[in-house]
């Protein structure tokens, strides 16, 4: 509730004193009208010096102008809607009829037909916003080890080896977890004032991921203290009740996070695309973080070795990561696709962007997933299928679970900066970019 619209006079203002600075509203905005200010740790807009409205004198842009070009006047909102169906608005501006904006832009000659900005084709990178890339991978790794771990314990109940890996699964998830919401704070100007989320409930994407994550957090730490206590209680009907409601605490929190993106309506973020990239994240990184984990248990275990662990479902588990991995590559790749459109679409522009300015990233985006997500897991399968005397050692498994580890976390963080910094924002033709 940092921002207020005037009924009478439609000024959206910005209210200072309530702000954290979590910058959400600069993703948001398609004209670029809200800046952050990193010595105050808000953001500030133009509210049209309503101050000066107040007391009948006009805004200081108007009255310093030498030829009287700008002007602000009343408009009637009927008027407004009727022309964002037809007006083009601005050339190469975003689409009116999203936010139905009052500016309007008058020239004494029409504008011609094919008019389009000089800086139109223009590309650049975004900023990466490195605070949200961490705490997007580690919430849903986090998420995705629970989500995996509660579906092991409901296929394997009764098993003699779950007891002996949930309770280092459940502690290593919940580390991942805290470690994101702690990441995410950094992003804020003013952490202090984070509670003030809450406000926004009843229509704030944002308001409701920090709510979920911060249910999320609290029963994931209790279920991890449980299983870290009680180890034998992991099979108990009411604990396996307490991991399904991590989980979906967990997945709305994904959800949420899910729509934060695809409300600003950036081609890049669309729905789709972003639910498939959140959702395979955090089934990719959940897999091979319990398959990583459960081999290093079974690795200190006195009863329990590697190679049986592999046996019991570490195969499976392989198997499920080749396949997700490479479902989630092919949906990146399938972005290029768009090179071989003529017109300077969103989305040729990112492409342009990812064999470009972000080729470098792209490339070892691409190295690090097809080597933790596809070639070590084949070659653990490869290994541990041999039949023959000599078998790979407990800690060669380990080494190989521990490098996929790695590897498909690093490509995903590198895959989350090419969401940010692909992502071309719209913006008003010829604006400054910093």
């Amino acid at each position: 509730r940092a921002y207020e619209k005037d009924e009478v006079t439609g000024i959206v203002k910005h209210l200072d004193d309530q702000c954290f600075g979590c910058q959400y509203c600069i993703l948001a905005c398609p004209y670029e009208v809200p800046k952050y200010s990193a010595k105050r740790g808000i953001v500030r807009k133009c509210d049209m010096c309503s101050d000066r409205l107040a007391v009948g004198e006009a805004p200081a842009c108007v009255q310093a102008c030498p030829h009287e070009a700008i002007r602000i006047a009343t408009v009637r909102k009927q008027d407004v809607a009727a022309d964002c169906e037809a007006n083009p608005f601005l050339p190469g501006a975003p689409d009116p009829q999203y936010t139905q904006p009052t500016t309007n832009y008058k020239s004494a000659r029409p504008f011609p037909r094919n008019l389009l900005p000089a800086d139109y084709h223009a590309v650049q990178a975004e900023h990466a916003h490195v605070p949200l890339i961490v705490m997007l991978v580690l919430t849903q790794l986090s998420v995705g080890a629970f989500l995996v771990g509660q579906v092991l314990q409901w296929n394997l109940h009764g098993s003699q080896v779950l007891p002996q890996i949930l309770p280092l699964h459940a502690a290593s998830a919940l580390a991942f977890g805290l470690l994101a919401l702690a990441a995410s704070t950094m992003h804020l100007g003013r952490p202090w004032l984070a509670y003030r989320a809450i406000l926004g409930l009843r229509r704030s994407w944002l308001s409701r991921e920090i709510v979920a994550f911060g249910v999320f957090a609290k029963l994931a730490a209790v279920y991890a203290a449980v299983l870290w206590l009680w180890p034998q209680a992991g099979t108990s009907h009411g604990t396996r009740l307490l991991g399904a409601g991590v989980v979906f605490a967990g997945t709305a929190g994904v959800f949420c996070s899910i729509m934060i993106y695809h409300c600003t309506r950036r081609p890049f973020w669309g729905g789709s695309s972003t639910f498939t990239k959140f959702s395979l994240t955090t089934l990719w990184l959940g897999l091979v973080s319990i398959l990583t984990v459960s081999v290093l248990a079974a690795g200190l275990s006195e009863s329990l070795t590697p190679r049986q662990l592999m046996s019991a479902f570490g195969i499976r588990l392989c198997q499920a990561i080749i396949l997700v991995a490479a479902v989630k590559l092919l949906h990146e790749l399938a972005l290029l696709g768009h090179l071989a459109s003529k017109q300077s679409t969103p989305l040729n522009r990112s492409a342009r962007l990812m064999i470009g300015e972000l080729a470098l990233w792209s490339r070892g985006r691409l190295a690090c997933g097809v080597l933790g997500g596809i070639l070590l897991p084949a070659l653990l399968l490869n290994q541990v299928a041999l039949d023959s005397p000599r078998q790979i050692s407990g800690s060669t498994i380990a080494a190989i679970c521990v490098a996929s580890f790695v590897s498909s976390l690093l490509g995903e963080l590198l895959e989350r900066t090419l969401f940010f910094t692909a992502a071309v924002a719209p913006r008003m033709p010829g604006s400054l970019r910093t």
